[in-house]
């Protein structure tokens, strides 16, 4: 497990009344961001294909610490709960758009279980998830380009989160330029219980640094 940052432990770094810091290792997000790269440049308009990944990791007083991503299977349009989700809740509240079944992520449960038990045998704990969002306004078909994406949640994302009510919730902005890629991360506790309507808290997000010197 690595160091606190500041060097100071957890107890020392404690304020009750603050959000926990998410503290995420560099090589599960490297792992994420190479999975949501190749997914980007399949993108079509008709396609807006989505990359999703949970988070193993521990969770401490002042502190959730990210160690590794574990991938799975979209079930979006073959699992039945999915299915029903979607034709009954999502469509009729976030738009026709959702009917693409390309568009958002269902976990498989299979693969979810896989995840909770890969991260018991780690002595990790699932906390959460990371997905991406593309610079859509670019991408998609001339009618949904005036909504700018980012790495702030949508209505749908608060929704989700709620539902899940994980902990963490990252969403990576990435936008392609020229011939490079650039991102963006922000970090999201789910919205109160008693208010799933209501705004996200953002969580600090710090990534752990990697040189060639070895830090």
């Amino acid at each position: 497990m690595p160091h606190s940052l500041s060097g100071l432990s957890d107890e020392h770094c404690t304020n009750d009344s603050a959000p926990p810091t998410v503290l995420m290792d560099n090589q599960a997000l490297d792992d994420f961001l190479t999975a949501a790269v190749t997914e980007y440049q399949l993108i079509t308009p008709r396609t807006p294909l989505p990359c999703f990944a949970l988070l193993l990791g521990n969770a401490g007083r002042a502190t959730l610490r990210i160690e590794r991503v574990a991938f799975g299977r979209n079930a979006r349009t073959s699992d039945p709960a999915a299915r029903l989700e979607f034709s009954e809740t999502i469509v009729p509240r976030f738009g026709p758009a959702y009917e693409n079944e390309h568009r958002a992520w269902w976990i498989d449960s299979r693969d979810l279980l896989k995840a909770s038990r890969e991260a018991d045998a780690l002595g990790l704990e699932l906390l959460g998830s990371i997905h991406m969002h593309p610079d859509w306004h670019r991408l998609g078909p001339p009618q949904e380009r005036a909504v700018v994406l980012s790495e702030r949640p949508t209505p749908m994302d608060r929704h989700v989160f709620g539902q899940t009510a994980w902990p963490i919730n990252i969403i990576c902005y990435l936008e392609r330029r020229a011939d490079a890629f650039y991102h963006a991360l922000a970090a999201w506790a789910p919205p109160p219980a008693e208010h799933l309507d209501s705004e996200c808290t953002e969580l600090p997000l710090r990534v752990r640094t990697s040189t060639a010197a070895g830090v």
